[in-house]
């Protein structure tokens, strides 16, 4: 029998990329792909178990398809990624309409247990997380001129907060090789936007090579042809050198965009967090980028109400926030994540005042992203199209500064030409909306 499978991938870019392996490993085995959900006999939901509320929507959409289960419009649920890895065994037994369960070991499993879920045999498979396939092939689920490039897995960073150790493994990068054959791949089908990811991503090689080799993977994308923009995402501070940021600065096809998730600034909070630096260290490494390469957009994102923070280190952290002007932030109130050492902290805080310390740091921000945009009127941006809005009437795309799905977009018109979805044109700004700059095509 023919069977039709669909996918419902949640959380992050690295989990998508997971998504699109398991999509193409079902298609190899003869299962035909859809898009919509309710049009499959078997829907997998690739959850996220990073953060309570991201646990929380993946069992909303467990349930939501159990709905449709029940109505007989699909036939199985199969749940992969990090809930099922971190909670295992719980989710057959608290989600009755889960037909099997399996950690992301057994990813490499999923067309003989989704076959299995449709012949109604149960199953929950866990074998060791490192079996998680790095490589192999993938059915993107991008626009096809924008793609995701995992470049390792796993994490040894090991901050108090976070569970992604103990839910991803140990961290392991894929040999530069392979990252490479992937990229000309992705090239080859029309990709001109390249994301390139990881838990660290300024770790990558280490493991492998003695030393971090992600400048040298970088110089190496950047010969591939077909590729426009490349963008790095997800660098721990600590692991940015003169090397990399040189590198940033000198090739033309990395964008100048660097995401480097601080968490915090004041020193003792990070100590806590399993972090290194202060206020003064991370001051001293963005003015020395900010030197390096001027027209640098930085993405940061923080943690408020972390155990033991005082009245007097959150308004060192807000200062910081409006001293570095980050034109890209996201604030996020500490979530107590079980079986990490920051959940067993003494001098918690109370879930309103973290949220309140949050709020004041994103409205904060609101302006300075205004501010921002603000800048860019007058003057002419490259913008890779994206579509058309049919509620603002116009098109929209995305500068270097807007990473994809997290960031902002440009608007414009086109007056009378239209634009090719995936082309770069030119804008000229003219004015804002909102925080997003609104322009006309030259």
């Amino acid at each position: 029998m023919n069977y039709k499978a669909g996918i419902v991938s949640l959380g992050c870019a690295k989990n998508q990329v997971d998504a699109e392996m398991l999509l193409y490993s079902l298609k190899e085995r003869g299962f035909t792909i859809v898009n919509d959900p309710s049009k499959a006999d078997a829907v997998i939901v690739n959850t996220c178990g990073f953060i309570d509320s991201a646990k929380q929507e993946s069992i909303d959409e467990i349930i939501e398809l159990g709905k449709l289960k029940r109505e007989g419009t699909i036939k199985a649920i199969i749940v992969t990624g990090c809930l099922a890895e971190r909670y295992q065994n719980d989710i057959t037994k608290q989600l009755y309409e889960v037909d099997a369960a399996i950690g992301i070991g057994a990813n490499g499993k999923i067309a003989d247990v989704t076959l299995a879920a449709l012949e109604g045999k149960k199953t929950e498979l866990f074998p060791d997380k490192l079996n998680l396939p790095l490589s192999g092939g993938r059915i993107q689920s991008t626009p096809p001129y924008t793609a995701y490039l995992k470049v390792s897995e796993g994490c040894d960073n090991c901050c108090t907060y976070c569970a992604i150790p103990l839910i991803r493994g140990r961290f392991r990068s894929r040999p530069i090789e392979d990252v490479l054959e992937e990229a000309k791949e992705l090239a080859a089908h029309g990709v001109v936007e390249l994301n390139v990811i990881a838990q660290d991503t300024t770790r990558y090689g280490e493991d492998l090579y003695g030393k971090p080799q992600t400048a040298r993977l970088l110089s190496e994308l950047c010969k591939i042809d077909g590729f426009k923009w490349i963008r790095l995402l997800y660098c721990y501070p600590d692991r940015v050198t003169d090397e990399l940021i040189d590198v940033i600065a000198r090739e033309d096809k990395i964008v100048n965009y660097i995401d480097i998730p601080l968490q915090h600034c004041n020193g003792e909070i990070l100590k806590n967090m399993n972090r290194r630096g202060n206020r003064q260290s991370l001051t001293a490494l963005l003015n020395k980028i900010r030197d390096r390469i001027p027209d640098v957009i930085f993405r940061s994102t923080f943690i408020t109400g972390f155990p033991g923070e005082t009245e007097e280190q959150f308004e060192e952290l807000a200062e910081f926030a409006g001293e570095i002007k980050f034109q890209r932030l996201g604030c996020f109130p500490y979530s107590i994540e079980e079986d990490t050492k920051a959940a067993e902290f003494p001098d918690q805080i109370d879930e309103e005042t973290k949220q309140k310390r949050a709020d004041i740091i994103m409205e904060h921000q609101q302006s300075i992203m205004a501010e921002y945009s603000e800048s860019l009127i007058g003057t002419e941006v490259e913008v890779l199209v994206e579509g058309w809005d049919r509620i603002a009437e116009c098109w929209f795309g995305r500068t270097y500064a807007d990473a994809p799905e997290v960031d902002g977009c440009v608007f414009f018109t086109a007056e009378g030409k239209k634009p090719v979805i995936g082309d770069f044109v030119t804008v000229k700004v003219e004015d804002c909306m909102g925080i997003d700059p609104v322009g006309v095509m030259k």
